[in-house]
């Protein structure tokens, strides 16, 4: 791979030019236009782990987001002083303070952007709802004369969508409509949305790909790109050089921003789950204290013999902060040594799990058992699970309506600038530019970007005044 092109300024809708007086450099650029956006704003009210939380000292979406902008911005500091890796991309430490660092805080305050409300529980939702109406409501072929005279008259709704149509919504996923909100959806004049720099875009894209899903290539995990974007997407690796034959690689510092959020959710929501007293320090520690990485400065920590600590909060801080240090080293040192493997698209571990210590495995377990499992997130998931799909019901039964009165009704409840990046995405201007004119495809696309960019609480009141129980 080429640094050059990885590390490419150059953006989709290329920009009239900054006021000479702005000294930020194009990245620093980015990091503007995303930390004012509506689309960043909205993150305070989603859920990180605990839906609905009016507990301050619990995260949300936005509070973890810049706890990853800041290991990402760490990250990319020790990746800059590294004398090897300014070699090979023939840049100084100077130049790359300004460039690494930077692209990594903003694909890092972005990574969750397109997540759904009620968090990764909200994606298995959306995916389940549609799994449930593509298999008996409704009946989806790619051409019109592919329906027979018995799909007719099944009385289920009848869609023009093609299979990988079908699969934007039976694998809905958070990444992909972070892409495309902030490609599209971020909409001021123009469907660029924000119009960030290709390194940043690339940097933010976890998973490149548009097609099946393959377990065996950590690139291909999950479908990361909604048919709507795959010209964009295309552009994007074209002009930073992550084509390699038929297949599109990762940006590699999308490997970085992968290990930030890892480091985070793994600790943090541990934490969480202290302050929620889901565990105690005692059990913290004895899962951790054979784990050779951090043992020591653990065992100094939990017995306190100097009385440093105080007490179980402080040492849960400091038990935080050593292993946080720990995995940011470890995700440096993989990514300097593995880097030939990252860059030729051989390397297909993330970066704190290839670790014979074990320790972000040990993490992950934890969440696991006493975090992720616990009643209070179960029984809200549910509530999120009744939401969304009460949602996307209703406005399905509007949008979709023989009647035009319902379907007029619902549109006017939809947010003008979706139906707008709808209509631009379809060349549908003046008159013509009607929610009737747009495919089946996009008709689905409104509703799903709609509804997904809901805030927790906005969806909960919004579903209760469309089905009567809430009036004010």
């Amino acid at each position: 791979m080429d640094w050059g092109k990885l590390l490419n300024n150059n953006r989709l809708r290329q920009s009239k030019g900054r006021d000479p007086q702005d000294a930020r450099n194009d990245f620093e650029s980015d990091f503007g236009r995303i930390i004012f956006s509506p689309a960043t704003r909205r993150m305070h009210d989603k859920t990180q782990v605990f839906p609905l939380t009016i507990d301050d000292n619990i995260h949300s979406r936005l509070t973890h987001s810049m706890e990853v902008m800041s290991i990402g911005y760490s990250l990319g500091v020790k990746l800059s002083e590294d004398k090897e890796f300014q070699k090979r991309v023939k840049k100084d430490e100077c130049e790359l303070f300004r460039e690494i660092p930077v692209i990594l805080k903003n694909s890092c305050l972005l990574h969750d952007i397109g997540n759904p409300p009620f968090g990764h529980f909200g994606e298995t939702v959306i995916q389940d709802y549609f799994d449930d109406f593509f298999k008996n409501k409704c009946i989806a072929k790619a051409k019109e004369e592919d329906f027979s005279v018995a799909d007719k008259s099944s009385g289920k709704l009848l869609l023009k969508l093609n299979e990988n149509q079908k699969r934007d919504f039976l694998e809905f996923d958070g990444n992909a409509q972070g892409l495309r909100i902030i490609t599209k959806l971020q909409y001021l004049n123009d469907i660029y949305g924000l119009n960030l720099t290709y390194a940043t875009l690339a940097s933010f894209i976890k998973y490149p790909n548009y097609e099946e899903r393959d377990e065996k290539i950590l690139r291909k995990h999950k479908k990361g790109i909604f048919s709507s974007e795959i010209e964009y997407f295309k552009k994007i690796a074209e002009e930073c050089g992550l084509v390699k034959s038929d297949s599109i690689l990762r940006h590699p510092l999308s490997f970085l921003m992968e290990a930030a959020d890892s480091i985070c959710y793994l600790t943090m929501d541990i934490e969480d789950g202290f302050n929620k007293k889901l565990l105690d320090l005692d059990f913290y520690y004895k899962e951790l204290e054979n784990i050779p990485s951090v043992n020591e400065k653990l065992k100094e920590i939990y017995s306190d013999k100097d009385n440093c600590y105080k007490n179980a909060n402080t040492k849960m801080v400091n038990f935080r902060i050593h292993i946080i240090q720990k995995l940011v080293l470890l995700a440096v040192e993989n990514f300097i040594e593995h880097l030939d493997e990252i860059e030729d698209g051989t390397y297909d571990e993330e970066l704190i799990l290839d670790d014979s210590n074990g320790l972000a495995k040990k993490l992950g377990d934890i969440c696991i058992k006493k975090v992720f499992n616990s009643r209070e997130i179960n029984s809200l998931e549910i509530t999120g699970n009744s939401v969304i799909k009460g949602l996307i019901d209703y406005y399905i039964g509007f949008l979709f309506h023989r009647n035009k009165d319902y379907r007029k009704r619902a549109l006017r409840l939809i947010s003008g600038s979706i139906l707008k990046v709808a209509y631009e995405e379809n060349s549908l201007e003046g008159k013509d530019a009607k929610f009737e004119n747009l495919s089946d495809y996009y008709k689905l696309r409104v509703i799903v970007d709609f509804v997904s960019g809901m805030t927790d609480q906005y969806a909960l009141t919004h579903f209760q005044k469309i089905n009567g129980q809430k009036i004010n």
